[in-house]
């Protein structure tokens, strides 16, 4: 998809939404792996299945309902993906990110993206939640360049994660007596969960998660000048010398036990930033 033809399709799927949305919002959540309650908490107004939003396919990967949820949560107007397009599914970088695109069309300024990611850190527990502080992209995949003029981007990679949100997020773990950590997520293409020696690899390049998505929705996101907090539900914790079968049913089992702690972060986010 050249540019001309991204900035087509990203104008109709967003024009599609709007006629569906009552109050413009600020706030969007794209919910990964096992995190549907959160959306089921929402005040619901509309459900999109994705198939039916101009320009997206369908969602394949599994725990992935492929709808979008439109209504309030915390009392602000939201957008909710339930479900999101990965690499591994065989779509397109421009397929993948285009969910972001018609985001920022809507007037989105807060992004809260969740994943389900197997820890790497040995102080990591399955359960836990990971702020992400940083990452690294091993996706080796790029965005188009878009035809007209995106926000400046930020003088730093490292300003992709919005720094206050981040430490209120930390500070909202404390409060209800949970454990937060803040740490690295690797972005691998996937769909193979990773190796013993990738694991090893990934721990000795400083990461503490690792998963198959995010990194292409933040970059795009981070071009549009949207504060994004990433959040990472540790499924499984890797242990790469007595490394266990891992199934996609398991991370979905562990990412759905997480759930209360992501809701209470994200609530805190929107609560704070309203």
């Amino acid at each position: 998809m050249n540019p001309v033809d991204m900035e087509r399709a990203a104008d109709e799927a967003a024009e599609f939404v709007r006629r569906h949305i009552s109050q413009p919002p600020r706030f969007a959540l794209i919910l990964g792996t096992g995190s549907n309650q959160l959306a089921d908490g929402i005040d619901t107004e509309t459900v999109l299945d994705f198939e039916t939003i101009p320009h997206f396919p369908a969602s394949t990967a599994t725990g992935h309902r492929g709808q979008l949820v439109l209504g309030q949560l915390a009392g602000q107007p939201i957008i909710a993906m339930q479900g999101r397009f990965h690499l591994y599914e065989g779509y397109s970088i421009d397929t993948t990110t285009l969910p972001i695109h018609m985001l920022a069309r809507l007037g989105i300024h807060f992004l809260l993206v969740s994943n389900a990611a197997g820890g790497l850190n040995p102080q990591m527990v399955s359960g836990d939640l990971m702020l992400i502080d940083s990452h690294l992209d091993l996706m080796f995949r790029t965005s188009p360049n878009l035809s007209r003029p995106s926000p400046p981007r930020p003088s730093l990679r490292s300003d992709q994660y919005d720094r206050q949100m981040l430490e209120d997020g930390l500070a909202c773990g404390r409060r209800h007596h949970f454990t937060v950590h803040r740490g690295v997520y690797a972005g691998m293409l996937g769909p193979n969960y990773e190796t013993r020696a990738e694991y090893r690899l990934l721990r000795r390049m400083g990461a503490d998660v690792a998963g198959m998505s995010t990194i292409p929705e933040v970059t795009v996101g981070t071009r549009y000048g949207m504060r994004i907090l990433g959040i990472s539900l540790v499924t499984n914790v890797a242990n790469p010398d007595s490394l266990q079968p891992t199934s996609g049913d398991q991370v979905i089992a562990a990412a759905q036990a997480a759930a209360p702690k992501l809701k209470a972060v994200v609530i805190d986010a929107i609560s704070r930033n309203a």
